[in-house]
């Protein structure tokens, strides 16, 4: 009876195995498996029909980075990284810190990244002139519009801390409690009028209750310790022009990227194979 059970069992598993590895449908012949679906349905938490789209617009993505030749390597994601650090004011060094801060694991990042610039790059090679150019008014209507993008706290409480050796910083800034005597503590309260645009852009991106990236000091390093942030102040229009510019481009790339997805979706060969 046992080694019946046992024998039915592994059947049953056998044929379940099957059925999640086998095809479930096609796009343009490049095959979607059941896997694939369950997979990133327990990943993401969504539904079976959600999943199936988001799978059928990445293959059809796909077969387009592939049809235009898009490639993305190393040198694209650091020029891009550069860009977007100078773009927050910030060195490239200081901007790597704190993308680390919030993804553990940087090659997420860098993946993210990649995927960014395979779109831009796309964009690029349909769009051939067709995309207009914000000019500085589109740009002032948009912020005009959108100014709680553009938002920065007015004081910011927090306990700096500096020391010329960033090694005995780090290790202060791991164990807070503990007494170093290289390392000067002073509570300062900030106000953000008095900041420059990469600093003010650290404090804002970091939660209270939590460390900025070590900062390169005139003598030495500081990382300041978040304690509150106070009120709210809209940052001047020029301050963060390249942003709004960026962000504006970045919407109109996006839009007709979807137009031009979309009649892709419709033209393409889609093949419900179970």
């Amino acid at each position: 009876m046992k080694k019946l059970f046992l024998g039915l069992a592994i059947a049953s598993n056998l044929l379940f195995a099957n059925v999640i590895n086998s095809v479930a449908l096609t796009v343009n012949d490049d095959p979607i498996t059941f896997y694939d679906i369950k997979v990133l349905m327990d990943r993401q938490n969504i539904s079976k029909d959600q999943a199936v789209t988001k799978l059928i617009d990445q293959l059809i993505f796909d077969q387009l980075v592939e049809k235009y030749n898009i490639t993305a390597d190393v040198l694209d994601i650091e020029d891009y990284i550069n860009k977007l650090a100078a773009q927050n004011g910030m060195d490239v060094y200081t901007f790597k810190t704190l993308v680390s801060k919030k993804y553990p694991n940087y090659e997420v990042f860098e993946e993210e990244t990649k995927a960014v610039i395979q779109k831009q790059k796309l964009v690029k090679k349909i769009v051939a002139g067709q995309l207009k150019i914000a000019t500085d008014e589109d740009l002032e209507l948009y912020y005009n519009n959108n100014k709680n993008n553009y938002t920065t706290a007015k004081e910011i409480d927090v306990i700096q801390y500096a020391s010329a050796n960033r090694a005995a910083l780090a290790q202060a800034i791991k164990n807070p409690m503990m007494i170093a005597q290289d390392v000067q503590k002073q509570n300062v309260k900030l106000k953000a009028k008095d900041l420059n645009a990469q600093l003010q852009f650290i404090l804002n991106s970091i939660n209270e209750n939590n460390f900025t990236p070590i900062l390169k000091a005139n003598n030495g390093f500081i990382s300041f310790f978040v304690v509150k942030k106070i009120g709210t102040e809209v940052q001047s229009f020029e301050s963060v022009k390249n942003k709004i510019f960026a962000d504006v481009m970045s919407q109109r790339e996006q839009k007709f990227l979807n137009e031009f997805f979309e009649k892709e979706k419709i033209t393409a060969n889609i093949k419900i194979v179970k």
